[in-house]
């Protein structure tokens, strides 16, 4: 196996919704994980923001898009847009 094939499988790769469209080539992306609380066993929801890349500018507010981790493309930059999960419904 090759160094590019073993790098692209090590990267990581999260699901979320794109909350913000209006920068040049760069998406927000809201990733939001269900994990339990340590102390009382609830399950709470945490979220967090990620800049991703996208070159072509397809991605709208509202679609659900899978991002990967890449190396660093500017100050806050560092995740890749790799495909549409599904379209924004617009209403």
């Amino acid at each position: 196996m090759s160094e590019t094939q073993s790098a692209a499988k090590a990267a990581r790769t999260l699901v979320g919704t794109v909350v913000s469209d209006k920068r040049a080539k760069t998406v927000t992306v809201l990733v939001e994980r269900r994990v339990t609380h340590e102390l009382y066993g609830k399950i709470v929801a945490r979220s967090r923001k990620y800049h991703a890349h996208d070159e072509q500018g397809e991605y709208k507010a509202g679609d659900l898009v899978e991002i990967a981790e890449s190396r660093p493309i500017s100050k806050t930059k560092s995740w890749v847009v790799t495909r549409l999960v599904k379209k924004a419904v617009l209403a």
